[in-house]
């Protein structure tokens, strides 16, 4: 492997703009392992930013034209559009040699995300999602407090994601596009979903057997996608509860992990872990059990939608992978397997909340 990737950046948004580019411009200075020769976008106004952000690199209306004048010289390409067109990008760049970094969710659809995972692996490239959450401080340190066996074997847990409004797409570029289904496939659950579900998978050991989902969208006059989503996981391990919102009051991710001999409570970036230290007798609610509670602050800056700050840990993932060939890995199938799961709480919430039952298994 080269010991600089050159990439190229398909869609410069807000996730781009504000995450991705910065954190590679600022690799590249640091490290000196990547650089990106490229950006496509469809937008005029998003071609300008770019060519001010990125003045070397060479900019394109389109990434067709990108991959034909480019793909020779390139490693990967960075996908950043909105999700209706990951898979099709995807192909192209997989059909000229090239390893693909994909923004969440993988696709719109259980059919070409198992198309997607497939041609990786034909094409002997790399398939990688932007599953930024996992790398996040404060999400590490409940790996690490998992993995330590304090709390024991985890059983249930609670996610809940809240926002004031739906994350809005640059000026430039049809700012509301998550509301549109045709282009984002999907509201909330499409948007956050992944990020629920694949802390659900590491925290809870194992794979959704069945979900149950509940939608709700406050303004079908405007958007033809869901603005709440709340949705029971089923597990070999346990149960999980995800409540997703764009009409919430506040900002914020409350996570909770309910173990044998403890708990992990999570708010932003303030963490508290309670460990039961000693019993007294048999009677629980008489206050017999004696927890230690230990709390911590651990600075994650949840409040910058562009996660900037977590992008350097999953590229070392991504350039990991390249490494190792490990072309259809752990993040892909899992990316595969979030895209089942929003698809099946689709189907739950329009056929009343009925359980679906979910496949563990990924097609490759």
């Amino acid at each position: 492997m080269k010991t600089t990737l050159k990439g190229a950046v398909i869609g410069y948004g807000f996730i781009s703009s504000k995450g991705h580019i910065p954190a590679y411009l600022k690799r590249a200075e640091n490290d000196g392992d990547v650089e990106i020769i490229a950006v496509a976008d469809i937008c005029e106004g998003r071609r300008v930013a770019a060519k001010k952000a990125l003045p070397l690199a060479r900019i394109y209306s389109n990434y067709e034209d990108l991959l034909k004048a480019e793909g020779a010289n390139l490693d990967f390409v960075d996908i950043s559009t909105p999700p209706c067109d990951h898979a099709q990008i995807a192909h192209a760049a997989f059909e000229r040699g090239l390893h693909v970094l994909c923004e969440k969710p993988l696709t719109t659809s259980i059919e070409d995300a198992k198309a997607m995972l497939e041609h990786a692996k034909r094409a002997k490239r790399v398939l990688f999602p932007c599953h930024n959450y996992k790398h996040a401080p404060v999400v590490k340190a409940i790996r690490a407090i998992i993995e330590s066996g304090k709390i024991g074997k985890v059983r249930s847990l609670t996610l809940n994601t809240f926002r004031n409004t739906h994350a809005k797409g640059v000026t430039e570029w049809n700012t509301h596009w998550r509301r549109e289904k045709k282009i984002s496939g999907g509201g909330i659950a499409m948007d956050h979903g992944s990020h629920t579900f694949y802390l659900t998978f590491e925290w809870l050991g194992s794979y959704p057997t069945a979900v149950t989902a509940k939608m709700a969208n406050l303004e079908p006059q405007k958007y033809d996608t869901e603005d709440g989503f709340s949705a029971v996981l089923t597990f070999p391990t346990g149960v999980a509860h995800a409540h997703l919102t764009w009409t919430a009051g506040v900002r914020k991710v409350i996570y909770t992990v309910q173990g044998e001999r403890g708990a992990i409570t999570v708010d932003d970036d303030d963490l508290q872990l309670a460990v039961m230290e000693s019993t007294d007798g048999p009677d629980v609610a008489q206050g017999a059990i004696k927890w230690k509670v230990e709390k911590q602050s651990i600075e994650s800056d949840w409040m910058d939608a562009s996660h900037v700050g977590w992008f350097n840990s999953m590229f070392d993932q991504f350039k990991l992978a390249i490494k190792q060939d490990d072309f259809v890995g752990k993040e892909a199938k899992e990316a595969y397997l979030c895209v089942q799961l929003i698809m099946s709480a689709y189907r739950s919430a329009e056929e009343g909340c009925r359980e679906v039952t979910l496949s563990t298994q990924t097609p490759v």
